[in-house]
């Protein structure tokens, strides 16, 4: 094998892994430029070596976010991907393509901005809302119908008159800033992992299972392109004029260009302005107005002729690396952090920036005193994402390698294998991780205990408390000792823990902070065993048994009560008189009409969100399992049942029963 085909399989392979990042995991690791750049000189070689066509490679195709778990419904028009550039010479060289191409007839530009969502494609009749597909692999996508449809932007019924029969419009669903800080701010308090950007946060949030989850996310959708056999006008722009009055949000920035002068005005104006806008952007799309040119100047294979897109460069600045530090997080988990030059991103003054973790250190060979790029682009977060070596004197400073013990109490660090993190294993006598595990604890999703982390650091620094169980032995006159207290501040949080003790058994084991256990698998913990007594003695293949629980989780429940501080930490709590069992009313509910029976979930539900039918199941004893099998007893079905599970049921002869009848089976009445 000759070093060009060498190059040209590497290529494949990275931007394969790249694809799958980027549309299934929803994880990118390179940016958009980068990616574009990378495609790029693979096209460029490929035609250049036609003897390594390859139907397989990149780039014969779109990436896919088409997930298993949706039906999957073909577009009746091709989603096609647009052609990229992040040159004004090329969006001038794609103007004057199609001035020769109309042969000097007159022609018209429609800009508009590029969103950096989830392409998505409505489908109307009647005007009703009927359908909402993603892109998909461009062929096909999922059907997303039931979370489209709690996104308030989004017409279910159509204003004023004159939309065809049926149509088809397309657009972006989009996070807003502000919703996207709020998520990835209720993450870091839950030590989940950050959304990199809106767009993930969008995509992800669209291909949730429970459509509660779209509806609390709050997402927005602008629309910009409208496709049917009746359409009002044979303009994109009068299309769009025409929507807006059906109801739908049209981007009321889009602007009609006569000459190439007029669209770089717009690309300019743009390129600053973009930064004061709810959503994010990423570039400006281009299209001919006329559709009857359109339809004349065709397509190519992947993408159309008559319309382009110019993309702005990631915001990147350069500066110096002073320092790195390291965070403990209250599960023991370290962060470290590159300490900046301040430096001017995007609008901020950066002077801290992410590095994630050991390999990502490793990759970027830092030095202390580098000349470092840093990139905000889609991201809320700035990140370090190259070292400019040829700025690198014989003054720079030592080589970054990753601390090998706990900055705060000096243990060693340790790594679980499989997990690109390491964490400080002390979680007995490290500072950080007990205010942490206590600050946790007091939240308003744990126990709404009405003190903030200031607090807690003062209440520990006094030496007041040391772990949980000790904010409910604090004094009205040790609190009166301390600065910043007075009478009513010390009764209100009094107060709070007096309230604290009524809060649910699933919240209150949410509240320990046991590594792993969030909210959810708290609920499900606390539903299957009732009683932080019968959870304390389960075995690892009981804990494994309840839905969602995996061994990561299970041998995390077992190391926590395996240690006897905590189980005294956790008889205390019940002392004082806090939650430690489901209430009555719950256990009241419980039954065995399910019991021993693995049932599966799929599809959307009417009575019921996924979740309540899968709390319903352990409730009644049975065993949610997320994958058909020979062991699987039955499958409660929604609407859209995923076709994979579909075909392998019938194949196995599993019984397929719907709410309705599944509701008689545990005698219940559908109602909440």
């Amino acid at each position: 094998m000759n070093d060009i085909e060498l190059k040209i399989r590497r290529l494949r392979e990275e931007l394969e892994q790249h694809n799958y990042n980027y549309y299934v995991l929803s994880a990118p690791v390179v940016s958009d430029s980068e990616f574009d750049t990378m495609m790029k000189e693979l096209q460029s070689l490929e035609e250049q070596y036609p003897e390594y066509f390859d139907p397989a490679s990149p780039t014969q195709r779109v990436g896919s976010d088409i997930s298993k778990e949706f039906r999957q419904v073909e577009h009746q028009y091709l989603m096609l991907s647009l052609g990229n550039t992040y040159s004004e010479g090329e969006v001038r060289d794609f103007f004057d393509r199609t001035a020769r191409t109309l042969n000097g007839e007159p022609f018209e530009i429609v800009a508009e901005l590029k969103y950096d969502g989830a392409s998505i494609s409505l489908i109307y009749e009647n005007g009703e809302l009927k359908q909402a597909v993603t892109r998909g692999d461009g062929t096909r996508g999922d059907d997303v119908t039931s979370n489209v449809r709690t996104i308030r932007s989004i017409p279910l019924r159509l204003r004023g008159e004159g939309y065809p029969a049926k149509f088809e419009i397309r657009g972006e669903i989009l996070l807003p800033w502000a919703e996207f800080e709020r998520l990835n701010r209720e993450r870091e308090q839950n030590e989940e992992p950050l959304f990199a950007n809106p767009r993930n946060a969008a995509s992800g949030t669209l291909k949730q299972l429970n459509p509660a989850i779209a509806a609390e996310r709050r997402l927005d959708a602008y629309l910009y392109y409208l496709l049917g056999e009746n359409l009002p006008y044979d303009t994109h722009f009068g299309n769009l004029t025409a929507a807006r009055s059906w109801g739908f949000k049209i981007p009321d920035v889009i602007r009609i260009c006569h000459s190439m002068n007029d669209i770089s005005d717009y690309i300019k104006y743009w390129n600053d302005e973009r930064r004061n806008l709810p959503v994010a952007t990423d570039g400006i799309v281009l299209k001919v107005n006329s559709l009857k040119q359109q339809r004349f100047l065709g397509f190519t294979a992947k993408s159309p002729r008559w319309a382009i897109a110019f993309k702005f460069q990631a915001e990147k600045a350069e500066t110096r690396l002073n320092s790195v530090s390291y965070q403990v997080g209250r599960t023991g988990v370290i962060t470290p952090v590159a300490n900046l030059e301040p430096v001017l991103l995007a609008g901020t003054t950066v002077k801290r920036a992410s590095l994630h973790n050991a390999d990502i250190i490793a990759e970027l060979d830092l030095h202390i005193g580098d000349s470092v790029y840093v990139e905000k682009g889609g991201e809320i977060i700035p990140k370090i994402t190259g070292v400019n070596k040829e700025a690198r004197t014989f003054m720079i400073g030592e080589k970054v390698t990753f601390i090998t013990r706990c900055p705060e109490c000096g243990a060693i660090l340790e790594r679980v294998p499989g997990e690109a993190g390491h964490y400080c294993p002390n979680e007995r006598d490290c500072p950080p991780q007990i205010k942490g595990r206590i600050e946790h604890f007091v939240t308003r999703r744990a126990m709404n205990i009405n003190i903030g982390p200031e607090t807690v650091e003062d209440l520990y620094d006094a030496g007041y408390i040391h772990n949980v169980a000790d904010l409910y032995t604090v004094k009205y006159e040790q609190l009166m000792r301390l600065e910043r207290w007075a009478d009513k501040s010390a009764r209100n949080f009094l107060e709070s823990l007096e309230e604290s003790k009524k809060t649910p058994f699933e919240r209150v084991l949410f509240a320990l902070g046991i590594r792993f256990i969030g909210e959810t698998a708290a609920k499900r913990l606390a539903f299957a065993f009732g009683s932080i007594g019968k959870l304390q003695q389960a075995t690892a293949e009981e804990l494994t048994s309840v839905d969602e629980i995996g061994d990561r989780i299970a041998q995390s429940v077992l190391k926590y009560f395996s240690d006897e501080d905590n189980k005294l930490i956790v008889s205390r709590l019940h002392e004082y008189g806090l939650q430690m069992q489901l209430s009555e009313e719950a256990q009241t509910a419980r039954t065995d009409r399910l019991k021993g029976l693995s049932i599966v979930i799929s599809g959307t539900f009417s009575h019921h969100s996924r979740d309540e039918y899968k709390a319903l199941i352990e409730l009644h004893g049975g065993k949610n399992s997320g994958s058909v099998s020979g062991n699987t007893d039955f499958i409660l079905a929604g609407d859209n049942m995923g076709p994979a599970k579909l075909d392998k049921a019938r194949k196995l002869g599993i019984k397929i029963i719907n709410e309705t009848e599944f509701l008689k089976l545990i005698d219940t009445n559908g109602s909440d």
